[in-house]
């Protein structure tokens, strides 16, 4: 089973939360799948992580995908063999095989809220151990 981890977004947004997360990743020494909802937001996200104090990482287009420490794709596909898996833009998978998962989503987004709260039900009922942390001003702050 995979610790699962929701991440309330109420004062950035999802692309302005990911490079302290994925940095805390790389600094434990474990690579990361992100996964988007649209080869759009792999466009973006890929962008943001260039300017975002430069964190090592590919996509499908990299040569050598298998070598990423930072892997990015709108596919639930996994070359470098990542044990970390964050989930972006509402994005549902199947998490077995990972060790911990990062579901990040937007407070400000009632929708949003809501499919966040039915993929936590189903992840609690499927017996993963869940851990909830809200954005506040100066971090996360685990809640519940």
């Amino acid at each position: 089973m995979a610790e699962i981890g929701f991440y309330h977004l109420t004062r950035t947004d999802e692309l302005a939360a990911l490079p302290a997360l994925l940095t805390r990743t790389l600094a434990v020494g474990e690579k990361a799948l992100v996964l988007c909802g649209s080869e759009a937001r792999v466009a973006a996200v890929d962008t943001a992580l260039w300017l975002a104090d430069w964190l090592p990482h590919g996509t499908a287009k990299t040569p050598h995908p298998q070598w990423q420490p930072v892997f990015i794709s709108a596919r639930p596909e996994n070359p470098a063999d990542a044990k970390f898996l964050f989930l972006l833009d509402g994005v549902d998978t199947d998490v077995n095989g990972f060790a911990r998962v990062f579901d990040l989503f937007d407070g400000n987004n009632e929708t949003a809220v809501a499919a966040a709260r039915t993929r936590w039900k189903t992840a609690k009922d499927a017996g993963h151990a869940m851990t909830y942390w809200k954005q506040s001003e100066t971090g996360w702050a685990k809640a519940g």
